[in-house]
């Protein structure tokens, strides 16, 4: 479906066209129209599929054609991560530049200059809001917020935050605002705990999902059964077989990721790490040299599995197995985003054996599993487990240029039901 065909405001239109924006991803196609109709949604869809704009331009178009004062807030956007919430402030810059709306990224980090800036733009209006919780709620507390006429409240990657414990924070939040409102709630994963949250603030909501976070087949997955002891010279043999000008190296933990990217660059290779312990104009500084590619390697944990929009990385590695196969799913997607190809290596020690396989259920895939370069050993022994429950151990052969015959994979989960009194209008695929 072309953009023309949503009929949007004269000036948002002219910022679709100047952004190159052409033909509308899945969940626009579902979703647009049902805001637009004013109905309250609760929508599901992978990481990379165009989400952001799906809530951004109906919101956006509703705001150009409506009158409304200039001294409230109208449309308050929750995000997990201050990361996520200049991503989609940046977006809006660019979809707002034909127009008078505005806008502004509420987050933690800042100095005092900022809270300031914060301040008055909550006391004497703004059109959009972008907020993490717990920054929001800290001005909130102090009475000045002018959020009477609100319009319009959207929860993006709700699954997150409530993973990070925002659940008191959001709740809190939505007291302050009025009860007659539209609520968005957009959320890569459906598990009970979103419904019930859905059932709490969602008013009749319809359901819009595309295809349960499964990973793209422009995706080439790859994995390596290792010794930790092998991580590193893996990595230098991968970056020795091709000169790659974007790669993103995710680890579980902060503390692993500082050391990777101190050892990296002691061996010399351009590498930057980004993690909670940095202030924010560090991260952004960084993001920034990462996104411009003045920086090929990025090592990073979880915080940007999801919701950063960065084009034309061409490699994904995960430097340990992460504990939630949805986390999998969003990290291998920062690569071969807008129909592009990537790739993404998985490395796997003994103890990650089991949650790899976990994941490799949740996908519908057997990830193939490369045999180790001969100057590097033989890696731990492969322990699969049979569909009857038996297991059988494998040891990883020495290298011979060929890849171990993969398992037929197994069925996928089922995707959980609604929660009950949740009334839901399905349009789904």
């Amino acid at each position: 479906m072309d953009f023309s065909s949503f009929n949007f405001h004269e000036s948002l239109a002219e910022s679709i066209e100047s952004s190159g924006y052409k033909k509308a991803t899945l969940i626009q196609e579902k979703a647009i129209p049902v805001i637009m109709d004013g109905k309250d949604i609760i929508a599901s869809a992978q990481t990379g599929t165009g989400k952001t704009a799906a809530f951004l331009l109906p919101i956006l178009h509703k705001l150009m054609s409506e009158e409304h004062t200039d001294s409230e807030v109208h449309a308050l956007i929750m995000v997990p991560t201050r990361e996520l919430a200049i991503q989609i402030s940046s977006h809006l810059d660019g979809l707002t530049y034909f127009s008078s709306i505005s806008s502004i990224a509420i987050y933690g980090g800042g100095d005092g200059g900022s809270f300031v800036r914060e301040k008055q733009a909550l006391s004497t209006g703004v059109d959009i809001v972008v907020a993490t919780p717990g920054k929001l709620i800290s001005h909130l507390n102090m009475g000045y917020v002018k959020m009477k006429e609100l319009k319009y409240l959207i929860l993006d990657e709700a699954d997150r935050m409530l993973d990070m414990g925002f659940h008191d924070d959001i709740m809190k939040i939505i007291s302050f605002l009025p009860a007659k409102r539209q609520t968005l709630m957009f959320s890569a994963t459906m598990p009970p705990r979103i419904l019930q949250l859905a059932k709490s603030i969602l008013h009749e909501p319809v359901e819009v999902s595309v295809a349960l976070s499964k990973p793209p087949e422009s995706i080439k997955q790859e994995a390596y059964v290792v010794y930790d002891t092998q991580k590193i010279p893996i990595i230098q043999h991968i970056l020795a077989e091709k000169e790659y000008k974007s790669v993103l190296i995710f680890c579980s933990k902060k503390q692993t990721v500082k050391q990777l990217a101190a050892q990296l660059q002691r061996m010399k290779y351009n590498a930057k790490d980004i993690q909670s312990d940095l202030d924010q104009s560090q991260r952004e500084d960084v993001l920034l040299e990462f996104s411009s590619k003045r920086l090929p390697i990025l090592i990073a944990t979880d915080i940007l599995s999801r919701g950063i929009h960065i084009d034309n990385i061409e490699l994904v590695i995960n430097y340990d197995v992460p504990s939630d196969g949805e986390d999998y799913v969003h990290r291998i997607g920062r690569t071969a985003r807008a129909e592009t190809k990537g790739a993404a290596i998985t490395f796997i020690n003994n103890d990650d054996q089991h949650k790899f396989q976990r994941i490799e259920k949740l996908i519908g895939k057997i990830v193939d599993k490369v045999e180790l370069p001969a100057a590097l050993g033989k890696g731990p022994a492969y322990e699969v487990s049979s569909s009857r429950n038996r297991s059988h151990k494998k040891e990883m052969p020495k290298s011979n240029g060929q890849k171990p015959r993969a398992q037929a994979p197994p069925a996928p989960p089922a995707a959980p039901r609604p929660a009950g009194g949740l009334k839901i209008e399905k349009r789904v695929q």
